[in-house]
């Protein structure tokens, strides 16, 4: 025990809070370990399917600790200031990234790309944890440790694949971008603690909540500094130039987990940075009616990824490629659930980089079975695939139609409940413009989709594909994702409904 804010800390119950992450340290450890000291000699696909299974486990457990442990019990808040909180939404939230981790853990057992399986499968592990600890914290300072943690690890994982000279090139602009936009951060939030004598999100909004401080340009400089490091994990224009060489560049399980859980856990820190912090520095983005504040800044971000992530992914002609700028367009569509600035908002946005994210591997997952038959992941590669792999097509079919919009799938009430939660959340419909340009842009975007499909389903079969097999759990793990993505359109509440009554249950 010991005393903070003049309180008493039961160490007990912290480390009860930070289990899951305990968990996935010790066995990011033991799977390191034994990779390097028992599994060496062994084959490679032999060592990814023993240290996959650890790494599996381990998630598999930390998920069973949140549900076991009734840490709701526990006042986070008065134990660590904000270092480390835990409530529904989170909790949620960290479900999520476990579950993404663990789709990507099993998309990259029948990988090639490296010989160094421990060490791949630790950094998987530690970025995870990164996420988790960047979801779960209030305070600026450990909301800055995390996400480098987390940028440090996928920043390695580009550069895994030591045979392919993009990977390194990719991983290099990774790193350049990423420690800019770390120094950008930083400044931003070195000027809010100046500004606001805090580091506790909570705090900060409360004290920048009297007199004049929202007009104080000092602040706005701090707004803008905060959002282009936010921009940056989040790839929306102009901080997304690095998005398209990294998902080329990077082994595709790693793109897999750049696209989803990177983006989920930082989506959900910058909601409440934006929403808890600077909730009194909103300003407005209303058509003609700009106010200073953040959300005319997200306005113009938002606007500029859909309109620059549509159109240039339309001249693509690698699928990797195309599935960053659809990341960058993604990216402003949620933004919207972030304009939006309440519950039903937040809980759209939630909803929508989960399910984004869900699809968005199953995707990379078709994309790395055809990567590994044909060396490359260009359209043309895909042609004739319903024709060699049924099961393949139509999964990929399901994710294609699902990231353009399409009902009955998930990515279509992904984007009815984040544009309704935009003209509802605003004043006078003050955002329709911004939901307008996202439909057209969304129109847009399914040409590109379709051209992928199209070359699955119409064009003749490519030659370059081989013959060999795919492995049957990349095939199950497919198929449960695509089925997941079926599942939240039909029955969107199954997760929406939980995520409001978390929302609620927080006080919205």
């Amino acid at each position: 025990m010991a005393e903070e804010g003049g309180g008493a800390v039961n160490y007990l119950d912290v480390l009860r809070l930070v289990a899951p992450q305990t968990i996935l340290v010790i066995v990011a450890l033991v799977v390191l370990g034994l990779d390097v000291l028992v599994l060496r000699e062994d084959a490679v696909r032999n060592r990814f399917w023993i240290g996959g299974a650890f790494a599996i486990v381990g998630c598999a457990v930390a998920m069973g600790w949140m549900l076991v442990m009734n840490v709701s019990t526990v006042a986070p808040g008065s134990l660590t200031a904000g270092v480390f909180t835990d409530d529904a939404v989170t909790r949620l939230v960290k479900f999520a990234l476990l579950a993404l981790t663990i789709c990507t853990i099993v998309l990259s057992t029948e990988g090639k790309f490296t010989t160094h399986v421990g060490e791949y499968l630790a950094l998987i592990l530690l970025a995870t944890v990164g996420m988790l600890l960047l979801v779960s914290s209030t305070n600026l300072l450990m909301i800055f440790i995390s996400l480098e943690t987390t940028s440090l690890s996928l920043y390695i994982l580009t550069a895994f694949n030591k045979r392919n000279i993009n990977s390194a090139e990719a991983a290099l602009k990774y790193f350049l971008f990423g420690g800019m936009s770390a120094a950008f951060t930083l400044f931003g939030l070195s000027l809010i603690y100046g500004l606001s004598g805090s580091i506790n999100l909570a705090e900060i909004g409360a004290n920048l909540g009297g007199g004049g401080a929202k007009l104080d340009p000092l602040l706005l400089v701090a707004l803008v500094m905060t959002v282009i490091g936010f921009g940056f994990k989040i790839a929306a224009v102009p901080f997304h130039l690095w998005a398209p060489d990294a998902y080329q560049g990077a082994p595709t399980p790693s793109a897999a987990l750049i696209a989803s859980g990177s983006k989920v856990a930082s989506f959900f820190i910058f909601a409440k940075v934006m929403m808890i912090g600077f909730g009194p520095a909103m300003g407005s983005g209303s058509w003609k009616h700009f106010a200073p504040g953040w959300l005319p800044v997200l306005a113009i971000v938002a606007a500029l990824s859909m309109v620059l992530g549509n159109l240039t992914a339309i001249a693509q002609t690698n699928v990797k490629r195309l599935l960053a700028y659809s990341a960058i367009a993604h990216a402003g569509y949620a933004l919207l659930g972030l304009m939006a600035n309440g519950p039903a908002g937040l809980s759209a946005l939630i909803y929508y980089v989960v399910t984004y994210g869900l699809t968005v591997v199953g995707a990379f997952g078709v994309v790395s079975v055809i990567e590994e038959k044909t060396g490359d992941a260009r359209l043309a590669d895909f042609a004739g695939l319903s024709r060699r792999e049924p099961v393949l097509s139509f999964c990929m079919m399901i994710f294609m139609l699902s990231l353009a919009g399409i009902p009955p799938l998930a990515g279509f009430f992904g984007k009815f409940y984040l544009f309704t939660a935009a003209v509802s959340g605003a004043k006078d419909l003050g955002l329709l413009w911004l939901v307008i340009l996202a439909i057209a842009t969304s129109a847009v975007s399914l040409y590109y989709y379709l051209q992928v499909l199209k070359q699955i389903y119409v064009a003749p079969i490519s030659s370059g594909i081989s013959g060999g097999k795919t492995p049957v759990s990349t095939k199950v793990v497919l198929c449960l994702i695509a089925l997941a993505v079926v599942g939240l359109g039909c029955a969107p509440g199954f997760l929406l409904e939980r995520l409001i009554a978390a929302i609620h249950s927080i006080g919205g």
